[in-house]
């Protein structure tokens, strides 16, 4: 990844200098194999109402501006975003939410969370949506999905919490579910014994379903075993949040060693996959999700109203 321009990065840094400077904190000597402790944070773009769901696409990284119904793109030597898609979460031009999470299946097609239209959807060919699933297993509009992941098998998870339901509007689904959508089209019901499951990821062997849990009471990364054996609590965050750290747990990765790399309070905490907290990456603000891209190794952090690029020594899952 090459250096922006100097001139550039003097103007999109100008938000985040207003706050505590970014950096990296080690817990765990095991995080030298994963993070450099000096690894540079650079400000990659700013001004928007609140970044999410980034995805390695087609040689350029894709993200969500979800209160705008806008999905930027930026490309290695653009001087600045641009506009990927708009409307991003609805067919067409609505003052509705847009796109949240955002993932590419085995053919590198683009899979979106839509929470304007409540639905999972692919993005085709001729630039328009494709349904892939817009109601439960009985029947029940979504919620609204927040984030997914796709499995080797090509079977689809997702989370479906209520943020992107419009004040007033009553929902169909009583609980906050995770879904399985087979490639076949249908959905399962994964589990609904958790209240705002967000951000989601697999397992290296496919055998581990990783929750981050948006809770505000009580934020966590939890496992779901898919073999029906139950949940667990992998990492508690309340403690961290307790400490004054802006955030929750939201979006998450997995790495090519089996360690979980999940936003959370302050911003990025590094997890092995027993749940100890090995380290994070400070941001200082809410922090939403994160996704690797290139070579595997250029982290993109989405936080708040700016997005971070970052090197890292380990490779992202899939890469």
């Amino acid at each position: 990844m090459k250096l922006l321009p100097a001139f550039f990065l003097c103007i999109l840094t100008t938000f985040a200098a207003e706050g505590p400077k970014q950096s990296i904190e080690k817990l765990d000597p095991a995080l030298d194999a994963l993070l450099d402790s000096g690894a540079k944070i650079e400000t990659l773009a700013t001004g928007f109402t609140w970044a999410e769901g980034p995805v390695w696409y087609k040689g350029r990284i894709v993200f969500s501006d979800v209160p705008n119904n806008t999905a930027y793109q930026w490309i290695e030597g653009d001087a600045m975003a641009s506009i990927f898609l708009k409307p991003s979460g609805t067919d067409e031009a609505s003052a509705n939410q847009g796109s949240n999470g955002l993932s590419v299946d085995a053919q590198g097609n683009m899979l979106l969370c839509q929470h304007g239209t409540r639905r999972v959807a692919r993005l085709g060919g001729d630039g328009k949506f494709q349904v892939l699933a817009a109601k439960n297993q009985d029947g029940a509009r979504f919620n609204s999905p927040n984030d997914l992941c796709v499995a080797k098998d090509g079977s689809v998870f997702f989370t479906d919490p209520p943020y992107g339901v419009p004040k007033g509007e009553k929902t169909e689904t009583p609980y906050h579910g995770v879904y399985k959508l087979s490639t076949d089209g249908k959905v399962s019901l994964v589990t609904k014994e958790v209240q705002w499951p967000n951000g989601i990821a697999l397992s290296n062997d496919q055998k581990t379903l990783y929750l981050a849990v948006s809770d505000g009471a009580n934020p966590r990364v939890m496992a779901c075993a898919l073999d029906g054996s139950g949940l667990r609590d992998v990492f508690l965050a309340q403690p961290l949040k307790k400490t004054g750290r802006p955030g929750g747990c939201d979006g998450m990765k997995v790495d090519e060693r089996g360690n979980l790399w999940t936003t959370g309070p302050g911003g990025v905490l590094i997890l092995s996959p027993e749940g100890k907290h090995l380290g994070s990456i400070l941001f200082h603000q809410p922090t939403a999700n994160l996704a690797w891209g290139e070579d595997g190794k250029t982290l993109f952090v989405t936080s708040n109203r700016d997005v971070f690029v970052l090197r890292t020594l380990v490779k992202g899952q899939g890469f």
